[in-house]
């Protein structure tokens, strides 16, 4: 139990009653995990209102109401709690309320529009090699302890956060490294969440359905340096024109990390191919099981943090070259059998797409071809649909667009908006197959020796979603039993 007037410290607020020794047993956004004495935080959300649940969290036994909509306050049936945005708080009430755990810890953020979730991997996997109980927080799962737990949203709700940390804190976690998305940021899921480093990788074209244009996204990515305490360090990645935009209002100690421009982490690629990169980190050559430039970046990024941390630098490097890729972030598949060789990736935007397609590009052998396949999500940024289209046939010699995760859009008509605006010669190399498992039963077929296949868009989802519901469907399993030639 804790008292209310504890858990509202820093809140501005106004009361439909004294607060003073009111003891409050849980914290909720949702009403049906609710119970006595319980506080229950209603703010609208994209899909839902939660003032629209007040009555089903009183019923449920919550005490006491956090809201910004006064139409809901009923004065006879719970302590009221008015604040101007109760979205924007409910990470500060959820903090106080758990005694700010991640004070007590390392915590380590990382956005940026690609390589979030690559790093904040190597981070983990990097940080428990060198003896530390380590947490991790990121769009495939949650890791900390002896716990394992797959991830619903690529930041969770305020609440379920600061209880992550908790329980973190709980199991003796020294530190933890996250992902900071954008729309975390913008929705407050972060604030109170005490970041001692957070990295910048780079910014491109993404989630402009949601945040109405660039501008916008980079002010949403920018709320994680904008609201670092002075004794926190941002290490940013130079060669990205909007580095130094991501940090103008930072009062942090700047650092930066570049393979194109002087910095203090410096690196580079010496080669590259499909077994890994072979490169020169401030003049110390290092061999890593990563492919691609920007697994170039991610491993800079990595590297900068440990040794900003204390780590020693042979140490990091040592640990560095034994460490893999996230699932689904550019897996390279080989039965064994097969001429050829198959990749799955999650890119889902232009900038990522390019990135993943000019690395396989510079592996694949003289005579082989990229065969790509590549859809768009439904209910997204229409606008990145002709973009994601144009991307895929440039650097590919055979395009075939299919479904990624309709949700509640026609399939068909996504692929219309990615193929409008091809033109005749683009179109002698695009197939149109909207069966995501027929797309790549066919690209399989088509494959040749030296072929590399790129099946990008969903990586290590395991599911396709349609209609509002999730139908079990794996890129990677698919793929292997194409190329063992079963069911084909």
């Amino acid at each position: 139990m804790k008292l209310l007037e504890e858990i509202l410290e820093t809140v501005k607020f106004k009361s439909s009653q004294s607060i003073v020794g009111m003891k409050v047993s849980d914290v909720s956004t949702d009403s049906r995990k609710a119970r006595k004495n319980s506080l229950f935080i209603a703010y609208k959300g994209l899909v839902q209102d939660g003032h629209e649940y007040i009555d089903s969290a009183i019923e449920n036994g919550a005490g006491y109401v956090v809201l910004d909509n006064e139409e809901f306050i009923q004065n006879d049936r719970a302590v009221f709690i008015k604040v101007d945005d109760a979205r924007q708080v409910a990470g500060v009430i959820a903090a106080n309320f758990f005694d700010n755990p991640s004070r007590k810890m390392t915590l380590v953020g990382i956005t940026g529009t690609n390589g979030k979730t690559t790093t904040v991997k190597l981070l983990y996997d990097l940080f428990t090699r060198l003896g530390y109980n380590s947490g991790l927080i990121s769009t495939i799962e949650n890791r900390y302890a002896d716990r394992v737990i797959p991830a619903q949203l690529t930041t969770p709700d305020p609440v379920s956060l600061q209880a992550l940390f908790a329980d973190m804190l709980d199991k003796q976690t020294e530190m933890v490294f996250m992902e900071a998305s954008s729309h975390a940021l913008h929705q407050g899921r972060l604030n109170a969440c005490d970041f001692d480093l957070a990295i910048f990788s780079n910014i491109t074209h993404d989630h402009l359905d949601y945040h109405g244009s660039f501008a916008e996204y980079i002010k949403a990515k920018k709320l994680l340096f904008d609201r670092l305490k002075k004794s926190a360090t941002a290490l940013i990645n130079i060669d990205d024109v909007n580095a130094r935009v991501m940090v103008q209002n930072s009062g942090a100690n700047i650092r930066e990390y570049a393979l194109n421009r002087p910095a203090e982490f410096k690196g580079r690629i010496i080669s590259n191919d499909v077994n890994g990169l072979q490169m020169e980190i401030n003049k110390q050559e290092v061999y890593l099981r990563l492919i691609g430039k920007f697994n170039a970046y991610n491993a800079l990024a990595v590297y900068g943090t440990a040794v900003l941390m204390g780590e020693d630098k042979t140490d990091v490097l040592i640990a560095l070259s034994s460490l893999s890729s996230a699932e689904g972030r550019l897996e390279i598949l080989d039965s064994g059998k097969s001429e050829f060789k198959a990749v799955v990736d999650y890119a889902h935007t232009p900038d990522a797409l390019q990135k993943v397609l000019t690395a396989l590009n510079e592996l694949k052998e003289r005579n082989g071809r990229i065969i790509c396949v590549i859809g768009c999500g439904g209910n997204r940024d229409k606008t990145k649909r002709p973009i994601m289209a144009e991307k895929a046939l440039d650097q590919s010699d055979v395009c075939i667009f299919t479904s990624d995760n309709p949700r509640n859009e026609d399939p068909e008509s996504i692929l219309d908006d990615m193929m409008s605006q091809l033109d005749d010669i683009q179109m002698e190399k695009a197939l149109r197959i909207q069966d995501r498992r027929q797309a790549i039963k066919m690209a399989v077929m088509m494959a040749t020796q030296g072929d590399i296949i790129l099946v990008a868009g969903k990586g290590h989802e395991k599911y396709q979603e349609i209609k509002g519901q999730r139908f079990p469907f794996d890129d990677k399993e698919i793929l292997n039993a194409y190329m063992r030639r079963e069911d084909i």
